[in-house]
């Protein structure tokens, strides 16, 4: 299990870098997460993966079969989502 800070660390680099992000780096911040007492869940859905961190909801989009990267809104939704929780600085 990795520490906050380095949690932090990977939500910064994936801002940094937010057309060119995977399915799996999202799920791994979101695993991580779930170690560190937050309620964490994940969910299947028709183009995407719904998922949840404490009280934060995000869709992240990967319907492009010819890409492993999500969509930057995708992206942009996740650290909406980190930045409510107080985990990412804009």
């Amino acid at each position: 299990m990795a520490t906050l800070e380095k949690i932090r660390e990977r939500i910064h680099e994936i801002a940094g870098r937010r057309n060119s992000v995977t399915l799996s780096e999202i799920e791994w911040v979101v695993n991580q997460l779930a170690g560190h007492n937050y309620r964490t869940s994940s969910k299947q859905a028709r183009h995407g993966k719904l998922f949840g961190v404490g009280s934060q909801r995000f869709m992240v989009n990967y319907h492009n079969p010819g890409h492993s990267q999500v969509k930057k809104y995708s992206v942009d939704a996740f650290l909406d989502a980190m930045i409510e929780l107080g985990l990412y600085d804009d």
